[in-house]
């Protein structure tokens, strides 16, 4: 799950408002997307295998903390890398549907960041499975397919879902609206992600991105409740987007195109 709409790094302290410097294409960015979602797929389904196989950690609530805090911390270097920058490191349809709502990010992106971030979901997880070998087909691991458990419908698992977007819309309205709030962005959605695998993870699944469950369930033969994990965010994003519109919280308006990072 991150949270950044594409950022200025020409400047020595980011600028809350783009400039008119010209930004990538399209494509360059929507290939940023794709990369880095792929990333962060090989290091879920990595730590999965290592923090849930019988020959691994061995699964448990501590296992879903470590990994919560592994994913976020990856989250925020993935964002503040080069190819994040120029992208803005969405790696979440969901946070690239809220964005746009949200009038930050153009709605000529959606699509083909989207089309990229579930490509790379597949990508990454199929790239987990050369690394490792047959264990990442096999339960538990089962590529990392994200499962709800015991107790734990649809339609709980999809409000569970629902719920976490719609507060990260609000929480990304709010660190936009300021230029300090966008240098923190990185680190709180590290903090934020951490928090959700950590304690969703054994109950909902904690998945809050459909690109997190789109690979993994596609290769493991479990995509009955894929939807569940695509419909919950999706709704979530655009219903808090909205919120934060009809509020007032976003006080500023970014209108055109990322740009690029000037080279040193």
């Amino acid at each position: 799950m991150t949270l950044t709409p594409a950022r200025d790094a020409a400047a020595r302290v980011p600028d809350p408002l783009p400039s008119r410097a010209p930004s990538p294409g399209l494509l360059r960015r929507a290939t940023c997307e794709f990369g880095l979602t792929a990333l962060m797929l090989l290091a879920v389904v990595s730590g999965v295998r290592w923090l849930f196989a019988p020959d691994g950690y061995g699964g448990g609530g501590v296992a879903f903390a470590l990994l919560g805090a592994g994913v976020g911390v990856l989250l925020g270097a993935l964002m503040l890398s080069a190819p994040g920058r120029w992208s803005g490191g969405h790696l979440n349809p969901a946070v690239t549907v809220a964005l746009w709502r949200l009038g930050v990010s153009p709605g000529r992106d959606v699509m083909p960041y989207v089309v990229a971030q579930l490509g790379g979901s597949v990508a990454g997880t199929w790239a987990a499975g050369l690394v490792w070998g047959p264990v990442v087909a096999r339960p538990p691991v089962s590529h990392a397919v994200v499962r709800p458990g015991p107790g734990w419908g649809e339609g709980a698992v999809a409000a569970a879902e629902a719920g976490v977007l719609a507060g990260s819309a609000l929480l990304l309205a709010g660190l936009l609206a300021h230029p300090v709030g966008r240098r923190l962005l990185p680190y709180a959605v590290g903090l934020v992600t951490a928090l959700v695998i950590a304690v969703l993870g054994p109950l909902s699944g904690g998945s809050a991105n459909p690109a997190r469950q789109f690979g993994p369930a596609l290769l493991s033969g479990e995509a009955g409740r894929l939807w569940v994990y695509v419909a919950g965010p999706v709704l979530g994003a655009v219903a808090g987007a909205g919120l934060c519109r009809r509020a007032g919280v976003l006080g500023v308006r970014i209108t055109r195109p990322p740009v690029r990072p000037r080279q040193p």
